[in-house]
């Protein structure tokens, strides 16, 4: 209930009204001249710079998400792309889509649609043109507590959280360790990541697949005469997670070249079976994306752009009306997302990562000219780079080693070669080190003009998904 106001008796009597309102409107003007002075001392400054960095910036990214947006109308088969702004945009599916994938940890059905932050995406895969993604002993001597904590995590069954008996992590991991990166940026023109999916039984991409310098396979895909049309045998690199490690044998029978490459940890009966074979075998070294498609398949694209101009995807699930997970050599099971990753992929076609084939984009003319081309994305991510260095407060100087958090030094001669004494004959008179020991004039022209502009340098992911973590290797004489 309203409380009635007290009767005219009780008040006060009213102030000199003229004197105190002119006291207020001086104090009141003097508070704002004083706000405005400290504001203006503190901000207007850098806005006036950010926005004489950023006009040039966000003009050039701006014309790219249209380019992007474009690229996805047109290659995307349903998928449109909505601008947000210079950054940002949001993949969405057609009205009607069958969202089939039902998460039960959250009790939710795959959404329809996925914001994407382009600006951090090109950053993040224009890196991996640069990098190495397999560990090695000298990434493991740079990095601090390389040995003591991060090589724990890469050994199971340990028994401790850190390697506080180095030599016993040595051990371990020195039957796939190499002494520097084996393979090197832009070692190969094309290259094919294969993946699983039953969609590769409706097209014939076998001899396509074959034809690239490289072939990139997963997990326990079989490679043989009764599948050669659907996917090929060309048999280059393998990545694997750590059970399929453990058949590893049967895996790569019927080739002694093949690459095997570990996708998180070894232990003593995985390092067992490596020591009978002839392949070459090392562990993955990279970042675990967490905002996009997962998988081995991710890793596998990661793995191949840090040595391929060109990579041609096949064998996923990227094409609409989606039912269910099939392999084409095994019975439909519960697998990925496969709208997240359908957006995921269709973005990364569109910013030049990956270029995407398809039963339904089998019949058509291959024509590439809907995808920016490298000049448009080079000028997109030094946009981004400047424009996110800016935010940050950092220097705007370019350069592959603008993000190197950790640096370190070692001899071009350094270290040994993967191994261990007690490794079976097959394996000691195999060549299971060619990579590790070819000679750097053997490597294809372009590799060796990017690590003559790299100045030698390695560059490694330490942590997460950050762009500034990187430890960089530089290989030079000592001077003694």
């Amino acid at each position: 209930m309203a409380r009635a106001p007290p009767p005219l008796s009780s008040l006060p009597p009213p102030p000199r009204r003229p004197t105190v309102v002119l006291l207020l409107g001086l104090a009141l003007a003097f508070c704002l001249a004083v706000l405005s002075i400290q504001s203006s001392f503190f901000t207007a400054p850098r806005l006036a710079s950010r926005l004489d960095l950023d006009s040039d910036e966000v003009r050039a990214l701006s014309g790219f998400q249209s380019r992007v947006q474009q690229c996805v109308a047109r290659r995307g088969l349903g998928l449109t792309a909505d601008i947000i702004d210079h950054c940002k945009l949001v993949l969405r599916f057609p009205k009607g889509t069958n969202s089939t994938w039902y998460n039960t940890q959250f009790k939710y059905f795959e959404p329809l649609e996925y914001n994407y932050d382009v600006c951090e995406t090109i950053l993040l895969w224009e890196q991996y043109r640069n990098m190495t993604t397999v560990l090695t002993r000298e990434y493991l001597d740079v990095r601090p507590d390389g040995w003591l904590d991060y090589a724990a995590k890469r050994i199971a069954q340990l028994g401790a959280d850190k390697c506080y008996n180095r030599t016993l992590c040595e051990e371990l991991l020195s039957v796939l360790l190499p002494a520097k990166p084996p393979f090197h940026p832009r070692q190969f023109a094309t290259c094919a990541v294969v993946g699983n999916s039953g969609d590769l039984l409706k097209t014939e991409f076998g001899q396509e697949i074959d034809a690239h310098d490289a072939v990139f396979r997963d997990n326990e895909a079989p490679v043989n005469k009764k599948y050669a049309k659907y996917v090929g045998l060309k048999r280059d690199f393998r990545l694997v997670v750590r059970g399929a490690a453990r058949n590893m044998a049967p895996i790569l029978k019927g080739s002694s070249d093949e690459v095997l490459i570990i996708k998180s940890l070894t232990h003593k009966e995985i390092n067992a079976v490596i020591k009978e074979l002839p392949n070459p075998v090392y562990l993955f070294q990279g970042i675990v994306l967490r905002r996009g498609a997962k998988g081995t398949g991710m890793k596998s694209i990661e793995l191949a752009l840090s040595m391929c101009d060109i990579i041609d995807m096949y064998g996923f699930t990227v094409d609409p009306n989606y039912t269910e997970w099939t392999r084409y050599f095994s019975p439909p099971r519960k697998g990925h997302n496969p709208l997240q990753g359908r957006a995921y992929y269709q973005l990364l076609e569109c910013l030049g990562v990956i270029r995407i084939h398809s039963p339904m984009r089998a019949k058509r003319v291959e024509d590439w000219s809907d995808i920016p081309s490298r000049e448009e994305i080079r000028t997109a991510h030094a946009a981004a780079f400047r424009l996110k260095r800016h935010e940050t407060g950092q220097s705007d100087q370019m350069g592959p080693f603008s993000n190197c958090k950790v640096w370190g030094t070692v001899d071009p001669d350094y270290g040994p070669v993967s191994g261990t004494p007690d490794m079976s004959e097959t394996r000691k008179s195999s060549n299971y080190k060619k990579w590790e020991v070819l000679p750097f004039d053997s490597l294809r022209m372009e590799a060796q003009e990017h690590h003559v502009q790299m100045g030698g340098v390695s560059l490694y992911k330490m942590d997460g998904n950050k762009l500034d973590d990187l430890v960089c290797v530089r290989h030079e004489r000592s001077s003694s």
